[in-house]
């Protein structure tokens, strides 16, 4: 084997073994239904054992600018085969919409979302929650300045924005619902820097905003995932008395109820 055909076996079987870390297993695909409507595709992953007489709430995951297209499947991310498990679905028991966008989400893809919702049975409609990562974390950000009322909470990763990003978050408009944001303090592609400037608007306005930082962490997908399952290198800052002191993120998040004073 002469050394060109040999590095580019070596190169074949890197991308394969990034390719596999970057792919979301078969039976977590399965359980999410494809859907569209009105030509935004997205998927969904329905209460396990489904219960007309039970009220659920639902996750609106928005997925970063790698989930971008139409094929109504590169949209699932990590912590979507995350909240397929089994164990997960037992305990917190929800539904999760995970559109798929061509474009930064904004407000025709809000309506298109709560019009989804409106026709899922058995909803509670005050615990609708919202999460995403990048361009996820950044439509977090956006959808939430949109409607205020519509979300119970909402948990936002490296969604600051691209460093030529303009401010683009009024936290008046935000600051009663409650936020739970991540960030590593090394990401070199939406500054760390953006996010904590948001927090101390948060905390000048008496919004109600956790803000955990992954020390060391940069900007890729495993910094998404650890939203979901939390990090001995998090550390957690509050915005005031007004935040819920709960330290598992699952159950902060499904605890949490629209127009409730926390």
């Amino acid at each position: 084997m002469n050394k060109v055909v040999f590095w580019m076996l070596v190169l074949f079987g890197a991308l394969n073994g990034f390719a596999a870390d970057k792919k979301i297993e078969q039976w977590a695909i399965d359980l999410h239904e494809a859907n569209s409507f009105e030509e935004m595709p997205y998927r969904l992953l329905k209460p396990l054992g489904f219960d007309a007489a039970q009220s659920y709430p639902v996750i609106v995951s928005l997925h970063g600018a790698g989930g971008k297209g139409a094929d109504n499947i590169k949209q699932l991310r990590k912590w979507n085969e995350f909240l397929a498990e089994e164990q997960i679905r037992k305990d917190y028991p929800c539904y999760v919409l995970a559109p798929q966008s061509n474009q930064l989400w904004g407000e025709a893809a809000l309506a298109k979302i709560k019009a989804i919702i409106k026709d899922l049975p058995s909803v509670d409609v005050d615990r609708i929650y919202i999460t995403g990562h990048s361009m996820g974390g950044h439509g977090t950000y956006i959808l939430t300045q949109l409607d205020p009322g519509y979300f119970a909470a909402a948990a936002p990763s490296a969604g600051s924005g691209l460093a030529s990003t303009k401010d683009f978050v009024d936290v008046e408009k935000i600051k009663d619902i409650p936020f739970w944001v991540f960030h590593g303090d090394a990401d070199p592609k939406c500054p760390y820097e953006k996010d904590v400037k948001i927090f101390e608007d948060m905390k000048r306005v008496g919004g109600n905003m956790k803000f955990t930082t992954w020390v060391g962490d940069k900007h890729g997908g495993p910094v998404a995932l650890k939203m979901f399952t939390g990090s001995d290198n998090g550390i957690t800052q509050v915005s005031g008395d007004r935040c819920d002191p709960e330290p598992v993120f699952m159950k902060w998040f499904f605890s949490q109820k629209r127009n409730s004073d926390q």
